[in-house]
């Protein structure tokens, strides 16, 4: 009887096949990669959410009166919303402690919580309260735009609180109220966007529609000033409550 002999695959087979598998990958991971942004930006949503809660927690406690946004400007009788002692040189484990001696942490006793899954090796800290959340008090002509108390704030859903800041800071974030300009910049820690929390306590990404927002954020370009940038008036608006000007068309 004739013994069959198997047949292995060929070169040519096999090329074929990786480059098949190749095809099949370069299709496929973009869509997997965009399914794990989803996932982190999520994530991210959630976390400003929690902290949010946790801040309007701390108002409903005090008398309506929020915290300390900036530990730059220690102010008696305003907590800060993480230890005032930040040391950028210090290491991760002091960052961590540094944050459970500020007055929220006993609201969401979750150290996590207080990064963007996105983050990198080392932070510990990417989200920030807006300025007009009493923060720091040197943005001109914001004088009595500071809000102190939550029964200050006007339309709470269109009011942000916190930002995914995308980098280590202690500090609250900013932008100018009476002119067409940047001041801390835009990010784009999610795609071409960035998430925020409201002063009613839900969260939502915005995705950036005026290239030059995005090109700043990615520091490709270094305008601050930006006429006419939709995206800009949007969040002088949901920072400051208005416009301190009249924007161009």
């Amino acid at each position: 009887m004739a013994v069959r002999k198997s047949r292995g695959f060929t070169l040519i087979e096999l090329l074929v096949v990786i480059a098949i598998i190749a095809v099949l990958m370069a299709i496929l991971m973009p869509a997997l990669n965009r399914v794990r942004e989803q996932g982190m930006r999520a994530s991210c949503l959630s976390n400003v959410k929690q902290l949010t809660l946790a801040w309007l927690l701390y108002a409903y406690e005090n008398d309506d009166r929020i915290v300390n946004a900036s530990t730059f400007f220690s102010r008696p009788g305003e907590p800060a919303w993480i230890g005032s002692q930040w040391q950028f040189d210090g290491t991760e484990q002091q960052r961590r402690e540094n944050l459970k001696d500020g007055i929220l942490y006993p609201y969401c006793k979750d150290v996590d919580i207080f990064k963007c899954p996105t983050g990198i090796r080392g932070e510990v800290l990417t989200y920030a309260i807006v300025d007009a959340m009493n923060g720091a008090t040197s943005i001109p002509g914001t004088e009595d735009l500071m809000i102190k108390r939550l029964n200050q704030i006007r339309r709470p859903g269109e009011r942000f609180v916190f930002i995914d800041e995308g980098k280590i800071s202690p500090d609250s974030w900013t932008v100018f109220y009476d002119q067409e300009s940047w001041w801390d910049l835009p990010t784009v820690r999610h795609g071409d966007g960035t998430n925020f929390s409201f002063a009613d306590g839900h969260s939502d990404y915005w995705k950036w529609k005026d290239p030059r927002t995005v090109r700043l954020a990615k520091m490709t370009i270094s305008e601050n000033a930006q006429p006419g940038n939709q995206d800009l008036h949007a969040v002088q608006k949901a920072a400051w409550g208005k416009l301190g000007y009249t924007p161009s068309d």
